[in-house]
Formats: structure tokens, C-alpha cells, sequence
């Protein structure tokens, strides 16, 4: 999502706000001054809090939506094994959560105090994600690179809910970057999904 200034500062603004102290307890005039703009400002550009929390997370949707498409086209184009393509997708998918951690925080704290249109707006995209991600799950359970044995909607809990934890650990102040952090956890998930000894 391209923003303007205003826009960037107000997002800014709520989402260090609503990190410290919370979104329900963070009002709108602690966020313009904050932000350093007026309300009619702030309004221009977000209707509600609502509007500024789901913009909050819609940039991390976006981006890793935008990303997906982009390795898996190439993917495509290039004739690149699977193994390889999957291997993109999720140390991108990694790497993007540790760099919008901070939104993703936010989100999963206070998405249930999204309006409902909103929440099943965001199931909806996390679904057509998910969609993408399976059907690479089970080009390889075709092409007998990945294992069959297990249901795939176990297989993507198994690695997103990884991702989902990320926060609760990582630090960039830690031993490992983020980039280590994607490669690790993906060959860590690609071993484990890799086809079962024995299985025809």
C-alpha cells in the first residue's frame, strides 16, 4: 500500500500506540498528537481505529500476497522444482513476518475488536494464501517429493503456526538474523514434510 506522509505518520503513530498500551485503551486524539496532525487530517485518509488496524496489518497482507505470486510465477517461468519454489516461499513469508513484526503483533492481539466485515475480509485473504501455499503442497505430494500421509491443512498449520510464534522469541538483538532465522525454520519444515520412508 502506497502512503502519503500523513498517512505514514498516522500509522505510525497508531501502531506504536496500540503496541505499548493497547488498542482498545488508545484513543484517536492520542494518535494525531502523536502522529503531530489534526483529526481532519487523520480522517481523510481512515474513517475509524478500525480503519487504522486493519490498515496496519493490510500492509503485511499485501506484501506477502505480492511476494507469493511473484516466486511462484517465476517458479513457473523458470521450470524450478518445487522443493525449490516452496523453499522461497517460505523463508520469504519468514523474513517479511520478522520485518512487520511489530504489525503482526498488534494484529493478532486485537483483530478480534475488528468490525466483522473486516475480520472476513482478513479470513478471506489469509484463505487465498493458504490456497496458493496448499496447491504447491500438493504438487509435491503428486511428484512424490512431500509426504501424503498427513492431511495438508496440518502440514500449513504446522509451519504457520511457527511463524505465528516468532514473536514471542526472536530478537533482532539476538545471535541469528532474520535471514538465518527464515533458512532454519524452512529446511526445518521442508525435513519434516519430506516423503515418509516406505510410502509408495
Amino acid at each position: 500500500m502506497r502512503t502519503t506522509n500523513v498517512q505514514d505518520q498516522v500509522l505510525r503513530a497508531a501502531l506504536d500506540l496500540f503496541s505499548t498500551q493497547g488498542y482498545a485503551t488508545t484513543s484517536v486524539q492520542e494518535i494525531v498528537a502523536a502522529a503531530g496532525v489534526t483529526k481532519g487530517a487523520m480522517y481523510h485518509y481512515f474513517s475509524s481505529k478500525d480503519d487504522l488496524l486493519f490498515a496496519i496489518y493490510d500492509r503485511l497482507l499485501s506484501l506477502q500476497k505480492a511476494r507469493l505470486d511473484e516466486i511462484v510465477a517465476r517458479g513457473a517461468e523458470r521450470g524450478d522444482a518445487v522443493e525449490d519454489v516452496l523453499r522461497a516461499v517460505c523463508e520469504d513469508v519468514v523474513a517479511t513476518s520478522i520485518e512487520f513484526m511489530p504489525e503482526g503483533t498488534v494484529f493478532t492481539r486485537s483483530q478480534h475488536m475488528l468490525m466483522p466485515d473486516r475480520q472476513a475480509e482478513v479470513k478471506r485473504r489469509r484463505r487465498e494464501y493458504h490456497e496458493e501455499f496448499e496447491a504447491l503442497l500438493r504438487r509435491g505430494i503428486d511428484e512424490g517429493v512431500f509426504r501424503g500421509d498427513v492431511p495438508t491443512a496440518m502440514l500449513i498449520a504446522h509451519f504457520f503456526s511457527d511463524v505465528h510464534y516468532l514473536s514471542q522469541w526472536y530478537s533482532p538483538d539476538g545471535p541469528l538474523t532474520a535471514a538465518q532465522v527464515a533458512e532454519q525454520l524452512t529446511e526445518l519444515f521442508l525435513r519434516s514434510i519430506g516423503r515418509a520412508p516406505g510410502e509408495d
